[in-house]
């Protein structure tokens, strides 16, 4: 039926995923627009069951998989590349991380580089620190590079080093069920196949979702401060169709004339915001904060990977790292392929330290400009910083660059930089969920491309709605759950993989159980021993 329905629109997919993941889209959007107080009710009731009963799990699982990640780079199975042996990065160096750099943290560091200091700062998490006070500043830096730094690009990491593995040095489809082939065989190409890359594709359309929604109050929030833009429901739905259509503009004129002009003209932007607000800032207050910033995060970070909050009865951790983290978690389908694309020819131990440490390091200057910044602004008194990022987190960096100079200006600037991160998120995660929906052998239709993005920005505008910044917050921390456990089958996916690969067996040895005789032999002395076992009992 499926198929027949294919034909008939005339498209290019994998019916099963394509329909299924569009269906579940759909149902959730019919539901959650006339019952919007039931749905955000019912997946804060989830929400807050999660956080009980499984922050542990979402905790426990990005500190092991940062773990795994450095143990392979630092392993014998380092020195294997993605590709052929004789293979070469495609890219130098400072372009890869370039990138990187604009590869998911555009619109993220845009909202939370000043919100999420000064929030810590006003309201320290943790017990006999006083608010406003020195060690407040340093324990608001250190959680903002926490929840920003090595634990979110080991989120994007995974998926990035597993799809590059399987793609390019085993030429298996670049696709999420693909990376399940060492542990189901053929059936990766399946039924149960097609349930991975729906998972992915549903987590991908609720995460970016939730970045338009977050770009989107801040957009309104901009907009409000630059021209008086009344902040309701209604003008961010409109801001939402508004960008949603450039973003299908950007998407139907495809990778190179749409994605990679929007997203190079943004670095130059952001880059330009960046070097105004430490140049006519606290120059060598942001200098000295950010070396002193580095040491403390390095110090905190054993403790803070491991944190879950046991002796405190507070919703601390739900509201932030289990937020983050299952956000990170949900888009990491589209990062990760994004990544793998511009890995190619790389070696494990290069990919490990590139998407780990250069965003990372590109994370601690964003922070220290504008974190350290906007607490110095908050500490001398200039401006009521934190009362209003309490208030409305979305009107954060308009509100610190009010006690700057050239303050409109620099606004203007940012309002324009949102635009286009809202954008180019949106059009890249377009061009993604169209190659989870359909073969490698079938042509990306523009009529697919669009109807993603359209999709992208009807659920970010139904879930503004349903609840604003809380119902983006619940329902992105229960969503994420399942693609969690998928990132850790996904790891001993690979991990099978390279056993194998460094032993020299092909991938189909591995899945036909001949990479390790050893296990086999094992397995066949226990049946051995069973018969025996039955023989002697008969008897």
């Amino acid at each position: 039926m499926l198929e027949r329905l294919q034909r008939r629109l005339g498209l290019q997919i994998i019916p099963g995923v394509f329909f299924t993941s569009a269906g579940i889209a759909a149902l959730f959007v019919a539901l959650a627009i006339p019952f919007d107080a039931v749905v955000a009710d019912s997946f804060g009731l989830l929400t807050g069951w999660v956080a009980r009963n499984l922050g542990w799990f979402y905790i426990l699982s990005v500190s092991a998989l940062l773990i795994f990640l450095l143990g392979l780079a630092f392993s014998r199975y380092g020195n294997i590349r993605l590709g052929a042996d004789d293979s070469r990065p495609d890219y130098s160096n400072l372009t890869w991380f370039t990138m990187l750099f604009a590869a998911g943290i555009g619109t993220i560091l845009m909202f939370w580089g000043v919100a999420e200091p000064i929030s810590h700062f006003a309201n320290p998490p943790f017990d006999g620190v006083q608010p406003g006070s020195e060690q407040a500043a340093s324990d608001a830096m250190t959680i903002a590079l926490y929840h920003f730094g090595l634990h979110t690009w080991t989120i994007f990491a995974m998926p990035g080093l597993a799809i590059a593995y399987f793609s390019y040095r085993h030429n298996l489809p670049m696709c999420i069920s693909s990376l399940f082939y060492p542990l189901i065989g053929d059936r990766a190409f399946g039924p149960w196949g097609w349930a991975v890359d729906v998972i992915a594709v549903l987590g991908t359309l609720f995460g970016v979702a939730t970045s338009l929604g977050l770009g989107t109050l801040q957009l309104n929030s901009g907009l409000n401060y630059l021209f008086d833009v009344p902040s309701t429901g209604l003008v961010q739905v409109i801001l939402i169709a508004v960008i949603t259509s450039i973003a299908a503009i950007s998407v139907a004129l495809g990778l190179d004339k749409g994605v990679r002009r929007l997203s190079q003209l943004n670095i130059v932007l952001a880059m330009a915001l960046l070097g105004f607000v430490f140049i006519v800032g606290p120059t060598v207050f942001i200098a000295e904060g950010m070396v002193q910033s580095i040491g403390d995060y390095l110090d905190a970070l054993p403790r803070l990977a491991f944190w879950t909050e046991t002796f405190k009865d507070t919703d601390w951790q739900r509201q932030w790292t289990l937020f983050y983290w299952a956000w990170t978690i949900s888009w990491a389908p589209y990062v990760g392929i994004f990544i793998a694309r511009i890995s190619r020819g790389r070696t494990i131990r290069e990919f490990v330290a590139g998407v780990l440490f250069a965003p990372t390091a590109f994370t601690l200057v964003w922070f220290g400009i504008f974190g350290l910044s906007a607490i110095q602004v908050e500490m001398n008194g200039q401006i009521a910083l934190a009362e209003q990022v309490q208030q409305d987190p979305s009107v954060a960096i308009f509100a610190f660059l009010q006690a700057l100079p050239l303050s409109g200006l620099a606004s203007a600037l940012s309002v324009m930089i949102i635009v286009i991160f809202f954008t180019t998120s949106s059009d890249s995660a377009s061009l993604v969920i169209d190659m989870l929906t359909r073969r490698d052998d079938q042509p990306s239709l523009v009529r697919q491309r669009i109807f993603w993005a359209v999709a992208q920005g009807v659920i970010a505008g139904t879930l503004l709605l349903a609840g604003g910044l809380d119902a983006l917050q619940n329902v992105i921390t229960s969503l994420g759950l399942p693609f969690c456990i998928l990132l850790i089958f996904m790891a001993v996916a690979l991990f099978r993989a390279l056993r194998a690969d460094y032993r020299g067996y092909s991938m189909n040895e591995l899945v036909q159980g001949k990479a390790f005789p050893e296990v086999v032999a094992t397995a066949e002395t226990a049946q051995e021993n069973d018969h025996v076992s039955e023989t002697v009992d008969r008897h």
